[in-house]
């Protein structure tokens, strides 16, 4: 594929997407210091050894940010992974097989989609450590509803077409007509939904870091760097503001891939089809 044939709003979110993701894999070369490392006074403003300022503890915060980037995108990255497989694979399943246990599934994950996300997690986590497994376990399952649901609508209209019914007759085995006949023609939506599921659990995982549940020192994600400089705002210090335009930032450029790979993966279907 060209990259001329990329649209410009795309590729910008590439761009960006890509220099998060190497910030993060390589973040113990690239980041000045240790996460941990005192290099100043606290809330000190940017210099020539502090390229954005210093945070309340004087720590710099360019190093923070990116060693924060390292545990936001994996810990979002892995629940969404656990989400998106759990949810297509139950919701295309609860499709096929109809009757009772499509009836029971769906009232299970109706039953959890009743609560609240963000009050839900905090029970949980309230009661459990936060640990960093426990973490992306709980987003998973909490995500994986929203994709569950999704699948769910997609394999059931697809359930129904010629082509399905032709495999049917044909004597295919049920995991042929999942995997080679419904799964490739409801991957557009499900990569649209993959992409808005990291967004989701980036800001998932950065409020529940702000609320002092999600990511616990020594370690430091985005929302606990918004977290720990959030008194500054009130003196001018733009500290806590740093991390919070790298989650937006992040969230729009993952956005404007996803949008790209729909636009492209049903421009593709159509010309098969056509």
């Amino acid at each position: 594929m060209n990259i001329k044939q990329i649209p410009w709003t795309a590729l910008i979110g590439l761009i960006l997407t890509i220099l998060f993701v190497v910030a993060a894999i390589f973040a113990p070369w690239i980041a000045p210091y240790d996460r941990n490392e005192l290099v100043g006074d606290l809330w000190e403003p940017a210099s020539h050894y502090a390229w954005l300022g210093t945070d309340n503890l004087g720590r710099d915060i360019l190093s923070r940010l990116i060693y924060g980037a390292r545990t936001t995108l994996a810990i979002a990255a892995l629940a969404t992974a656990l989400a998106f497989t759990l949810g297509s694979v139950l919701g295309i399943l609860a499709a096929v097989l109809g009757g009772w246990a499509d009836q029971l599934m769906s009232r299970l994950v109706d039953m959890l989609m009743s609560i609240p996300t963000l009050i839900f997690a905090l029970v949980v986590l309230s009661v459990m450590p936060a640990t960093i497994p426990i973490l992306i376990l709980v987003m998973g399952l909490l995500d994986s509803t929203r994709v569950y649901r999704l699948a769910r609508a997609v394999a059931v209209d697809i359930h129904v077409q010629d082509f399905v019914e032709a495999a049917r007759l044909r004597g295919e085995k049920r995991s042929w007509i999942v995997f080679r006949e419904i799964l490739p023609n409801a991957l557009p939506p499900l990569v649209a939904e993959l992409g808005l599921r990291f967004v989701f659990a980036v800001l998932f995982l950065s409020s529940l870091s702000f609320l002092g549940l999600g990511v616990q020192p020594p370690e430091a994600d985005w929302g606990s760097l918004v977290r720990e400089n959030r008194q500054g705002i009130a003196f001018g210090v733009p500290a806590a503001l740093i991390p919070a335009a790298a989650i937006a930032l992040l969230a729009i450029s993952v956005n404007l891939v996803a949008d790209w790979v729909l636009k492209r993966a049903t421009d593709l279907k159509g010309g098969r089809r056509a």
